[in-house]
């Protein structure tokens, strides 16, 4: 796993895309229990090298009711996003992920992960990458029907502060998904 992470940390795969270059933001251990697979580091993240160091990060500490010791707890949580470098800003925020990580890095990363009992998939790129024909029309779908997902994934969309207006349409996100999310976190941590 060392010289896997290493080999990663210095991968330069789409540095041609990237204004800001290549900083691959991620945390894995053999021994994680759960699997957080999100998007791309925003461009806090970038800076800092810490993923989800930002206010996406402390929405979702707190839907899963975690403290910020046990979310990079690296045996209790790996961090590992579809894209691994910040891939720029768009004219409505970040960029999509890069396609070349996910296939380059994901299924040697994962072979090595051998005991997580939960993977979350924050967004509609981890969402459509993992679940293909069995995700729903959209995240939103997709999300709202997690229980077909379960035990081994569990969808949720991202949750960043410009999904308010999401939050705000389909209440029983908090209502109903995160009680159960929190959970079942519990019972894997």
């Amino acid at each position: 796993m060392k010289n896997l992470i290493k080999e990663i940390k210095n991968c330069t795969i789409c540095q041609e895309h990237l204004i800001d270059g290549c900083r691959p933001v991620f945390v894995t251990h053999p021994k994680s229990k759960i699997l957080i697979i999100g998007q791309a580091p925003g461009r806090r993240v970038h800076e800092s090298g810490i993923p989800w160091h930002d206010k996406s990060g402390e929405n979702l500490r707190k839907w899963l009711d975690v403290t910020e010791e046990e979310f990079y707890d690296e045996q209790l949580f790996g961090i590992v996003p579809m894209g691994f470098c910040f891939p720029g800003t768009g004219k409505s925020g970040d960029l999509p992920p890069r396609k070349e990580c996910a296939p380059q890095w994901h299924p040697t990363l994962l072979e090595k992960m051998t005991d997580v009992k939960l993977t979350l998939l924050v967004g509609s790129y981890a969402q459509k990458y993992y679940l293909g024909k069995q995700a729903k029309r959209n995240l939103t779908e997709t999300v709202m029907h997690f229980e077909e997902y379960l035990p081994k994934y569990l969808p949720l969309p991202h949750p960043s502060p410009r999904n308010n207006i999401w939050m705000k349409k389909n209440q029983w996100f908090a209502k109903d998904l995160l009680p159960q999310l929190k959970e079942v976190i519990k019972k894997v941590k």
